[in-house]
């Protein structure tokens, strides 16, 4: 503890710094335990008050308590002398204490009047009371006097004095008439401060001879009465209206002194006619209205707590119709003397320092004297330790035995002040008097207060731990007071546990151990609703509560603030109050309140009683936005989020939505966070730091989305180091020689605080060398440059930003830049297969030399010529074959027989290709060839046909001949016997004879080598007939599907037939439409649809429609069926239809044709049309 003392002196007043404990104001706790054995000077702690007007009738008692180790001893003075109670047997001294007990029974009160001081007194100082001047009330008697009768004129002013005698204390004056009724007062009639009765102007009515004026004495409840006064108004020569006058005070101006702390009254009391009204103001300021009153028709003004501020002229205004009158009364404020800042114990260890100082305030400036242990300090013992100036003693370097108790007393002429302050001069170990493991427990954002009260000296310093390991420093959230409590502003869930405080002085060390619980807050989620209630139906107030589950919930309804009604039409559940068959007394606003032992809430609702109506249809629309969002909870990487929900408009929630809104890296844009469960109204959030969150919530019925609640209050996450590190790293070149690292940077959410960078980290792997590292701003990618040609490296990238790093990343391979390959294959092979496939074999080149990821080998070829040619083929072009991977061989198809080929092959990567390998040439042996290139058929006559054709376009090899087939085609299409001819290679044209006139011929022909024949073309051609060229016809009648097709159409006529007779047999002829003339609707004669006959009908009857068809309603008949319907035939009478020569019948009637075709269609077609629909 810092000891060190810095003393300068100027213009005569010491300035000193001291330390901060030597300020304080620290008493010995009352606590017996630690008072145990505590040495403690005397301290007056109880005093009559100094003026004590005592009543004659009943003992005297003056009080005076002190306390201090050892208990003090009392004494008195009385009037500066010493006062000897023992030898006064009507003085008794309460045991233990210094209060005194006057018995004046059967004596003269005035005896014991006087001024008395009281001493408590022990080994370590002496204390003092405040000096008591003690009176006996008095009621003297009114003076005996012979009031004259008053008689006035009518309109005249008056005053009635009283005049009352002295008492002790002052008396309470107020008039009365014989029978003991107070007199009425008025603006008009008025008693003054003094009790005097005043009349502005005095009128008939007021004539009466008893005008008593009564003074009531308090103390002794006595009251004395004024000899009675007779008033008698005269009207024989009224005084008529004048301008107001002041009756009290006189003149224009007067003066009024007050102390400061009283009351100030000030009184204008003015005459005329009419009577004048007061009114009052302070010149050059405002009245203090909050301290003002008025009296007695405001004729009084009352300020109470009078302060220097009220010093001034106060200006009253009588006011009538004829004019007005002023008065100012002039006010000073003077001050008894009043304590700015009394001195205070002091508890002082040894060679320590301590201040005692005695401010005072008043007017004029008090006096200040000090006194040690009640004795002046300039007549005590002389102290070196000890210095005064004025209103500060400074006593420095303390020993101890010099405990004493210093008194300061400042008077002037209005009075004193005395106060004791002891010093103790204590050496004691540190004592903490909180008492241990309590248990504090608040609501989440209340402030905490965790007590450690201490004592010790010299004063202990208090250092607070949160769960014994983690030091609590001054500052936010945290306040550690000078008494020692530890306050928490806010208090959140994460800063409960336990916490240790320590007291330390240089004599010891001690501890003590409290605990704190932060509770959720009780919350009204879901409030009651203001509901409109039809009579005789029944109302549900839901009250849904959240509250800390370790916290006792009590839930209690009113109605109109008051206890529910006694009935049992009154059910209370858990969460909700029924009220069954509502009556009109029901109407009324219903709270629920919910109370836990730390915090309630409360929410109220009206219920409204209408008639009874309708029920309306249930209308279901999509539900209200939650409303009323709350944030609690509140931790670095959580909060819990609270809502309300809205109406549910008959449609139960189903989810509800939670988004949120990242103002500080995306304002504007709203995010979808997670969904709960309809019925919770509560979600436990993830957060990320560096977010400056805003959340919303949205509800889902079976209609829809609601729209988006109000949204939060802003939550602001702490930054923090990264979570994550950049994904999708990458290490490539892209030139020789260098490296392209790459990565997906972190979005501004992912980031996690300001300053977002990464650190770039590479070596080359399975070299034993030190990482390399860069450190980037927030872009994509790094480029090392110098790096060997495509070797692997080892990658890392880091995010960090301010407040720290991101993760250990983890370790990427990348490769740096490739370059062309610097070898080409070596011993390149061809093995042929055939005359299309060949094989090529090659030795791989060195892994090094590929410099770069081996992507494959090009095995690049051309055909040089044919040989049988010896002139290369200039349009040629090279074919490419690529294969894949770390290959050595690959085949290559689709060769041209019989050729000459050169090869070559290279090496691929990423870069390019290498150079070539030496090139190689092969031939591929000889094929079949291909087709000959024509076959033409020439001079055809009756019997012969002559042929020419020309050679392959490939021949493949040496071409050995032709092989030309041919055999004859009847009119079936069958085909003849074939016969076979082979031609030399240089032959191309051969003239077949004796062949069948009018007949065709199929050739076939194809070339040959010594692999054997190619692929064969083929041509048809007729020999000429005698008369013309035959053509090719096909005899129908022949043809077995033409057979079969007509088979089918004879067996459904036969059928239709059947049908035909049945019919006949059943109905007679067919009827047909009736007659037009007739003119019925053809509804009337419906077709029976139970059993598909027709109605009533006649053999006689014409025009009826054919049996089994309808006929619309306005005499039409559809043709889009056929062209062919019997209502066609049956337009010209008469007619007959032959098929295959049978009769079918007669058929007649008359087509209607109307302008409009019918659009109905009908149900049976006609049996012609059934079987053209076939055909």
């Amino acid at each position: 503890m810092d000891r060190t003392r810095k003393w300068a002196s100027g213009l005569g007043v010491v300035l000193f710094i001291v330390l901060r404990q030597l300020t304080l104001a620290l008493e010995v706790p009352l606590d017996p335990k630690v008072l145990e054995g505590l040495p403690q000077p005397p301290t007056i702690t109880l005093q009559s008050p100094k003026d004590y007007i005592f009543d004659p009738r009943e003992n005297i008692v003056i009080h005076c308590e002190a306390k201090g180790k050892p208990h003090p001893s009392f004494s008195w003075t009385r009037n500066g002398t010493h006062f000897d109670v023992e030898k006064d047997s009507k003085v008794l001294m309460k045991p233990g204490s210094g209060t005194l007990v006057i018995d004046i029974s059967g004596e003269k009160a005035e005896a014991y009047e006087g001024t008395y001081q009281c001493t408590a007194h022990n080994d370590h100082g002496t204390a003092v009371s405040n000096n008591i001047v003690i009176r006996q009330s008095r009621s003297p008697l009114w003076s005996k006097e012979r009031n004259e009768a008053i008689v006035v004129q009518k309109g005249i002013s008056l005053v009635l004095q009283c005049r009352p005698p002295a008492g002790l204390p002052p008396p309470v004056i107020f008039w009365m008439d014989n029978n003991f009724q107070r007199l009425p007062l008025d603006k008009r009639v008025s008693q003054a401060l003094n009790g005097d009765l005043y009349f502005s102007n005095i009128l008939p009515e007021d004539t009466r001879s008893d005008y008593i004026c009564y003074a009531r004495f308090p103390h002794t409840q006595t009251i004395q009465q004024k000899q009675p006064i007779s008033v008698t108004v005269l009207e024989n020569s009224p005084v008529g209206e004048r301008r107001p006058g002041f009756m009290m005070p006189l003149g224009v101006t007067s003066t009024k002194m007050v102390l400061r702390g009283e009351t100030l009254e000030l009184e204008c009391i003015a005459e005329g006619l009419p009577t004048p009204e007061i009114s009052w103001q302070k010149d050059g300021g405002e009245l203090p209205t909050s301290r003002l009153s008025y009296q007695n028709f405001k004729k009084t003004l009352k300020i109470s707590e009078v302060n220097e501020g009220d010093a001034g002229d106060y200006r009253c205004t009588a006011t009538n119709s004829l004019g007005t009158a002023h008065h100012v009364i002039k006010v000073t404020v003077k001050a008894a003397p009043f304590w700015v800042s009394a001195p205070r114990n002091l508890i002082l260890a040894p060679n320590e320092t301590g201040i005692l100082t005695c401010r005072v305030g008043g007017v004029p400036k008090p006096k200040i004297n000090w006194f040690v242990n009640g004795v002046p300090i300039e007549n005590a013992p002389e102290d070196h330790s000890r210095k005064v100036d004025d209103d500060t003693v400074i006593l420095s370097n303390v020993q101890s035995g010099s405990s004493a108790v210093y008194q300061c007393n400042a008077s002037n002429e209005f009075g004193y002040l005395i106060a004791n302050a002891f010093v103790n001069v204590l050496a004691e170990p540190p004592r903490v008097l909180t008492p241990p493991n309590r248990v504090y427990q608040v609501i989440t954002n209340s402030p905490a207060l965790l007590h450690c009260a201490s004592f010790g000296s010299p004063i202990p310093t208090i250092t607070w731990f949160k769960d014994s390991q983690t030091s609590i420093k001054n500052g936010d959230p945290y306040v550690i007071h000078e008494n020692g409590t530890l306050e928490i502003h806010v208090a959140q869930p994460l800063n409960s546990g336990k916490y240790t405080c320590i007291a330390t002085n240089n004599l010891g060390i001690k501890e003590n151990h409290v605990y704190l619980e932060v509770k959720e807050p009780t919350r009204i989620l879901k409030q009651p609703e203001y509901k409109v209630v039809q009579r005789g139906m029944s109302a549900v107030f839901e009250c849904k509560v959240k509250h800390d589950p370790t916290l006792i919930p009590t839930m209690t309804w009113l109605k109109d603030n008051g206890e529910l009604p006694d009935d049992e039409r009154f059910e209370v559940d858990t969460d909700s109050l029924i009220i069954k068959d509502i009556t009109d007394e029901d109407e009324g606003t219903y709270t629920c309140i919910m109370n836990t032992t730390l915090d309630q809430d409360s929410a109220s609702a009206m219920l409204t009683v209408v008639e009874a109506t309708p029920t309306p249809a249930i209308v279901y629309e999509k539900p209200d936005p939650p409303t009323d969002l709350e944030l609690t909870d509140q931790t670095e990487r959580s909060v819990q989020l609270t809502w309300i929900p809205g109406d549910e408009h008959n449609s139960p929630t189903q989810t509800f939505l939670i988004q949120y809104e990242d103002l500080l890296h995306q304002p504007g844009v709203w995010v979808n966070l997670t969904e709960v469960a309809g019925t919770s109204t509560t979600a436990q959030l993830n957060l990320s730091p560096y977010v400056y969150y805003s959340f919303r919530v949205l509800a889902l019925n079976q209609v829809g989305y609601s729209d988006p609640s109000q949204p939060s209050r802003q939550y602001r996450t702490n930054p923090a180091a990264p979570d994550e590190n950049p994904s999708d790293v990458q290490g490539e070149g892209i030139e020789p020689g260098n490296l392209v690292i790459s990565w997906t940077p972190l979005t501004g959410f992912q980031s996690n605080g300001p300053g977002l960078e990464y650190r770039v980290q590479w070596r080359q792997k399975d070299v034993d060398e030190d990482w390399s590292s860069k450190t980037v701003a927030n872009v994509s990618q790094f480029v090392v440059s110098g790096t060997p040609t495509y070797v692997l490296y080892e990658i890392k990238v880091q995010a960090l930003n301010d407040y720290g790093n991101g993760p250990e990343p983890e370790v990427v391979i990348g490769y740096s830049g490739e370059d062309l390959p610097l070898s080409a294959p070596d011993s390149v092979q061809i093995m042929v297969h055939n005359s299309t496939l060949a094989e090529v074999h090659w030795e791989p080149v060195a892994a090094p030399s590929v410099r770069g990821k081996l992507q494959g080998y090009k095995v690049y070829y051309r055909r040089e010529r044919g040989l049988h040619e010896t002139e290369e083929d200039a349009e040629q072009q090279d074919q490419v074959l690529t294969f894949s991977g770390n290959r050595s061989e690959g085949r290559l198809p689709g060769l041209q027989p019989y050729s000459l080929y050169n090869l070559y092959v290279k090496v691929l990567n990423s870069k390019g290709e290498g150079p070539a390998s030496p090139s190689k040439t092969f031939e591929t042996p000889e094929g079949v060839p291909g087709p000959p290139s024509f076959l033409n058929v020439l001079n055809p006559s009756l019997d012969a046909l002559s042929l020419e054709w020309g050679p392959p376009v490939n021949n493949n090899g040496r071409l050995a001949g032709y092989t030309l087939k041919y055999q004859p085609v009847n009119s079936t299409s069958e085909l003849g016997p074939i016969k076979v001819m082979t031609f030399l290679a240089n032959e191309t044209t051969i003239t077949l004879g004796n062949l069948n006139s009018s007949m065709l011929y199929k050739f076939y022909l194809s070339a040959k080598t010594i692999k054997g024949s190619g692929p064969t073309i083929t041509e048809e051609a007729f020999t000429a007939m005698d008369t013309a060229a035959p053509s090719r016809q096909v005899d129908i009648a022949t043809q077995g599907w033409f057979i079969g097709l007509m088979c089918a159409i004879a067996l459904l006529i036969l059928v239709l037939l059947i049908v035909c007779f049945i019919k006949r047999n059943k109905g007679g002829k067919y009827p047909v439409k009736e007659k037009e003339d007739a003119h019925q609707d053809p509804e009337i004669q419906p077709m029976k649809e139970d059993d598909g006959t027709f109605g009533e009908y006649s053999d006689t009857e014409d025009h009826k429609p054919l049996k089994g068809s309808r006929t619309p309603s306005n005499g039409t008949v559809r043709r889009d069926e056929s062209d062919d319907s019997l209502v066609d035939y049956g337009e010209g009478g008469d007619g007959q239809f032959n098929e295959d020569g049978s009769f079918i019948g007669q058929y007649s009637g008359k087509k209607e044709k109307d302008t409009h075709e019918g659009n109905e269609s009908s149900e049976a077609p006609s049996p012609v049309n059934a079987m053209n629909s076939f055909v």
